[in-house]
């Protein structure tokens, strides 16, 4: 493994939620552990009120089913759990069957740095019912998180329009593994590296850092600090200066980066983390301008997001690299990307297939039945739209429609097409291999230069058409109405 093995123990079997083992349980129970079932993970709405998201989490899904298994320790614990009575709440032949299962399921998703838009399956699980509700949380927990972040870190490096982006956000992480998903997602998303060392190791992502303002207070003055630091690590200067004075921090970086230059080293550039980072940007261009340092960088953090960095650039701030840290690893303002896995279909052994739709109160969770794949559509580079289908039912050319209004027909009959849904799993056994994070940040980046720039921009975007192939349409339309009227 990769990425899960280095950091938690070899068994994460009960990496899940108490439901799906007593669902786990109550399948074995009554001979249902071995009906097929299909299940599909998507999300309802684009995150952050933008419209897209770029897909990530299927390397740690890969790492975590090639393992799935549960071992003496953890059926121990589940031995121990006990129900309202007082008496187990596993047959211990249950956890004689859990302690010989592996996960025998296809599994199917979309590759990493995909952009993909809501009530797409971005994972389809097709198998056992018993191992496809078993591995639900765990799948749900990958993609989700990751998924949000990178989608968060597309953002913000639009919003940087060319300028490099850092991720700074390990230390306000929600721990070890948030703070170690969402520098790989945040790379996966378009930043060019990351603070966090130990995702560096594990994922192949470029790290950055120099000091921070304890170093500066722990000596007797600033200029000192900055002299020593270049002694002890000449070719790694960014000076942070605004632990005192900002701008008399930029002169006396200015004074070392002379000294630097003398010792044929060259100065990278200074780092701005408060007040007004227009006005301190534009006054520390020209202080290191005028001192022979036109080709310092002038890095800022504090607190950044893409809100922020467009103001900042359209206020003309003279800011070279963006570090941003809290509100990216931590998606600040949407903390959950509120991902759903779903059940579609089933059938016993021997049997036929049955459809399954989930409908509530509110319409926009009813669910979409069938077997599905996506569809995307495309001319000359440009994304035109994507379509569901149930794979049972389509041969050749798709008929698409609104999924809003099924007599209005969409796709251009011109366009190119491939399916999003590639092979990961068949019976249990991994037939595709995660490309490393470098590769899908540059699927993100190509992918993202075929949306409209309508529905990439930050706020209030264009709808991206994703459609339903109309006997999908019918079928869904019908199911509903069928659901309903059978409704006590």
């Amino acid at each position: 493994m990769r990425r899960l093995n280095p950091i938690y123990r070899t068994s994460l079997g009960l990496l899940t939620d108490l439901y799906q083992l007593t669902m786990a349980a109550g399948y074995w129970k009554t001979g249902r552990a071995d009906w097929e079932a299909v299940f599909h993970l998507s999300f309802r709405e684009s995150p952050f009120g933008g419209g897209f998201a770029i897909a990530c989490g299927l390397a740690a899904v890969v790492d975590f089913l090639q393992v799935f298994s549960f071992d003496a320790e953890d059926l121990a614990y589940l031995a121990e759990q006990r129900g309202a009575d007082g008496a187990a709440l596993f047959d211990p032949r249950f956890l004689d069957y859990l302690a010989g299962l592996r996960f025998r399921c296809d599994l199917d998703a979309v590759e990493e740095g995909t952009v993909v838009f809501a009530n797409e399956p971005l994972v389809r699980v097709r198998g056992p019912i018993l191992e496809c509700q078993l591995v639900e949380t765990a799948l749900l927990t990958m993609v989700n998180f990751e998924t949000l972040v990178a989608t968060k870190a597309a953002r913000v490096v639009s919003a940087a329009r060319g300028d490099p982006v850092i991720e700074f956000g390990l230390r306000r992480a929600q721990g070890i593994d948030g703070g170690l998903s969402a520098s790989r997602a945040a790379f996966v998303g378009g930043c060019v590296a990351t603070s966090n060392v130990l995702a560096g190791r594990l994922f192949g992502v470029p790290v950055r850092g120099t000091h921070a303002h304890s170093w500066i207070m722990g000596f007797h003055d600033e200029l000192e600090a900055m002299r020593l630091y270049a002694e002890a690590l000449p070719n790694n200067c960014i000076f942070l200066v605004d632990t005192y004075d900002t701008l008399a921090g930029v002169h006396n970086a200015a004074r070392i980066g002379r000294l630097l230059r003398a010792r044929g080293h060259e100065m990278i550039g200074i780092r701005l983390d408060s007040g007004d980072l227009a006005a301190l940007s534009a006054a520390a261009r020209r202080i290191l301008d005028e001192a022979g340092f036109p080709s310092a960088k002038i890095v800022a953090s504090n607190d950044l997001d893409e809100y922020q960095i467009a103001d900042l650039k359209a206020a003309g701030a003279k800011i070279d690299v963006w570090g941003v840290g809290t509100r990216l690893a931590t998606a600040y303002d949407q903390p959950a990307l509120g991902g759903v896995y779903k059940l579609a279909a089933i059938r016993p052994p021997g049997g036929a297939w049955q459809d399954c739709i989930k409908l509530s109160d509110d319409s926009a969770k009813a669910t979409t039945p069938g077997i599905l794949q996506v569809r995307r559509y495309e001319d000359r580079g440009r994304a035109l739209g994507d379509c569901l289908f149930d794979e049972r039912a389509a041969a050749g050319p798709l008929r698409a429609v609104d999924p809003r209004d099924g007599s209005r027909q969409a796709i251009p009959r011109q366009a190119g097409c491939h399916d999003l849904l590639l092979p990961v799993f068949r019976r249990g056994r991994a037939v595709y291999e995660p490309p490393p994070a470098a590769a899908a940040q540059q699927r993100a980046r190509r992918q993202l230069a075929t949306l409209p720039e309508t529905v990439r921009r930050l706020a209030s975007p264009d709808a991206y058409p994703v459609w339903l192939e109309q006997s999908l349409y019918e079928k869904r339309l019908g199911q509903i109405e069928a659901t309903r009227g059978n409704a006590p």
